[in-house]
């Protein structure tokens, strides 16, 4: 099918024009989500105590690289690496470097890649070695509230309610949701409208539509949701030092709800994952 005639738009008022995609969309969208998630279950034995994070970018960008796919990152707008590594109190866009990891970590990894044009792009939080229950639990919460998310991105629903539902679970746990990064639309482009912000009223914001492409991908704190950008330019870190957890899943609206492109190939779901 003619791509121009395959990718529509919707008109919001606030975002602008919002793609429609049909069936060749989802269809790319399912390869590039699919080698996205992929890397995070090649990375997954290799996230333990004393691994460099600059070895994990080198991993990522070879594996994806043996596939024949491109890693949308690299270069964009100045950043060269394949993968950003949030480590503790880094909120998000952590960047890989000599540093190891530590026994006790939490760290999201984050990849996006493009396949046949399309982008995967997703996160997963990992634990490494024995993490504290406090830690753990801030990572089940973060987990949860992005499926909270997710389970109402439906036809008919806005946008508003998946920010309301994945607020209303995170701070009734006592957590705090991330205010200044969001999710976003995305397909043949990266960064696409609409912005997926995790909290919201019912109701209110962008309405759904089939064949609207987004990422659904939640930042979650212990303490405060304040953030502050580090001097590089990327690294966003806690203001009050506290913990932070991520998760990202890239999904699709289809006539009854939402499919979910970058389930793990391995059928890794939460952390811990089991590596066999």
């Amino acid at each position: 099918m003619n791509q121009a005639l395959e990718i529509q738009s919707f008109n919001d008022p606030n975002e602008g024009a919002i793609p429609l995609h049909g069936a060749e969309g989802f269809a790319g969208m399912r390869r590039a989500g699919q080698v996205a998630a992929g890397v995070l279950d090649m990375l997954t034995p290799y996230v333990v105590p004393g691994a460099i994070t600059a070895d994990l970018d080198a991993l990522a960008r070879e594996h994806v690289a043996a596939a024949g796919h491109d890693v949308a990152t690299i270069f964009y707008r100045g950043y060269s690496h394949s993968l950003c590594i949030s480590v503790n109190h880094v909120v998000c866009h952590g960047i890989p470097s000599p540093k190891a990891l530590k026994d006790g970590d939490i760290v999201n990894i984050d990849v996006t890649v493009v396949v046949d044009g399309w982008h995967g792009d997703t996160s997963r939080m990992f634990l490494v070695g024995d993490v504290a229950l406090k830690a753990r639990r801030l990572v089940e919460v973060t987990f949860e509230a992005m499926w909270r998310g997710i389970e109402v991105a439906k036809p008919g629903n806005t946008l508003g309610d998946v920010g309301h539902a994945i607020q209303r679970y995170a701070e009734g746990h006592r957590m705090s949701v991330v205010r200044d990064f969001c999710g976003h639309g995305l397909g043949r482009v990266f960064h696409d409208a609409p912005n997926v912000v995790h909290l919201g009223k019912p109701g209110k914001g962008v309405l759904l539509r089939p064949g609207m492409f987004f990422t659904i991908e939640p930042m979650i704190n212990l303490g405060r949701p304040d953030v502050k950008l580090l001097d590089d330019g990327w690294t966003a870190v806690t203001r009050d030092r506290s913990l932070s957890a991520q998760f990202e899943h890239s999904v699709g609206i289809t006539e009854d709800g939402a499919e979910v492109f970058t389930l793990s190939p391995a059928g890794h779901r939460a952390p811990p994952y089991k590596v066999v």
